[in-house]
């Protein structure tokens, strides 16, 4: 999810005025000075990146092969196995607060693997995974790839390119979207359940998303408590949900009504889980905190060559 995360310091030489904090993401900026070199390709005014820097890869050498459409009778067979121990003794909803509930293991191995893949695939390429940063030099803790459309950390609008470099944003698998939708309908049915009298559309109303920010956090990631509202104002009105995915390692997510972290609720986001929120929830502060290094699934890791650290996919419709 986009927000105003911690930042690394690119140089220590200089003393560095603190940003303005506000709701959204950091301002990103220039890319960060190398220390042979005083210079940059950025104008003042771009929004930046790794300077020069090759796309980032979540996986490890090795990882690009191309996804195998056909697996065989006995990949599916393990597949279906893991399938069904993955789901044991979860379980399945969280109902964290109104208009926000969490979908435990929700994302079926298979699944999981397939969209690391997928992301591994289209980071590498034009208008892959980058590194945001401040005008200042300093860095998120975090990669980002946004597909879609993109968003602009520095003016916090969405775009048809990214700024710094002209790539346009990769599409939306349809699968992913897909994903989506089931994830939606799948907590109407869930809401219904577990909580009397409580009308599951109207608090999480279906949306189609034509956004997606994927984010990849290493083992020291983290991001400040923030919100999510540089969508329209139809959509955030309607109060349309975020929808996020989590994949690898386990974090603590961060959410409340108010920018501090002292007041604010906690909970373990395990891979596979699907947290969704909207409606009166849609604007709440939240945010990743620590990373929970080597809980990924070893099986995960394996078949995909997974960098330690978490990929998180927060869909939204503009």
């Amino acid at each position: 999810m986009a927000g105003g995360g911690e930042k690394t310091p690119a140089s220590s030489a200089q003393p560095r005025k603190a940003p303005t904090p506000h709701a959204s993401m950091v301002t990103p900026a220039q890319p960060p000075k190398s220390a042979d070199s005083r210079s940059s390709p950025y104008s003042a005014e771009s929004v930046g990146s790794d300077s020069g820097a090759a796309p980032f890869d979540i996986c490890v050498s090795g990882s690009k092969g191309p996804i195998k459409l056909n697996p065989s009778l006995l990949e599916i067979n393990r597949a279906k196995r893991r399938d069904r121990e993955f789901s044991k003794d979860v379980a399945p909803f969280q109902y964290l607060r109104p208009w926000m509930v969490l979908l435990k293991r929700f994302i079926k191995p298979t699944d999981q693997v397939k969209i690391v893949k997928v992301c591994q695939q289209l980071g590498v390429g034009s208008g892959g995974f980058y590194r945001p940063g401040y005008r200042d030099g300093a860095m998120l803790r975090l990669w980002m790839m946004c597909l879609g459309k993109n968003w602009d950390p520095d003016s916090r609008s969405y775009g048809d390119t990214r700024p710094f470099d002209g790539a346009q944003p990769p599409t939306i698998p349809e699968e992913f979207r897909k994903y989506v939708q089931d994830a939606i309908q799948a907590s109407h049915e869930l809401s219904t359940q577990h909580i009397e009298a409580l009308n599951a559309v109207e608090e999480l109303p279906l949306m189609s998303p034509d956004i997606c920010l994927v984010n990849f956090y290493n083992s020291s990631g983290r991001l400040g408590l923030h919100q999510d509202k540089d969508e329209s104002r139809s959509s955030l009105d309607k109060g349309l949900p975020v929808v996020s995915f989590s994949l690898g390692d386990t974090t603590e997510f961060l959410y409340g009504d108010v920018r501090d972290e002292e007041k604010v609720s906690r909970v373990d986001l395990e891979s596979g889980d699907v947290l969704i929120f909207g409606g009166k929830s849609r604007l709440i502060f939240h945010g990743v905190s620590n990373m929970k290094p080597k809980t990924a699934g070893k099986w995960l890791t394996d078949e995909t060559n997974l960098q330690p650290g978490r990929l998180n996919l927060t869909f939204r419709q503009y």
